[in-house]
């Protein structure tokens, strides 16, 4: 469960509405929550990939510099 409450329950308590259906709640407003939180597991698991390959990038770099 999020901070914010039952995700998808109708307007949160952070002052935004977040949409008219998730403002309206029920099925339609969880479903519209659940796709949300995936995209941005998804948005954030991709960063990370980006990020390791970065620094194996940097350390490959570093220890050719070193020999």
């Amino acid at each position: 469960m999020s901070q914010l409450g039952d995700l998808g329950s109708g307007a949160g308590k952070g002052g935004g509405g977040g949409g008219s259906i998730r403002e309206a709640g029920g099925s339609m407003g969880k479903m519209e929550a659940a796709k949300e939180e995936e995209y941005f597991y998804k948005k954030q698991r991709e960063q990370l990939q980006k990020f390791r390959e970065e620094q194996d990038k940097q350390k490959n770099l570093s220890s050719k510099d070193s020999k």
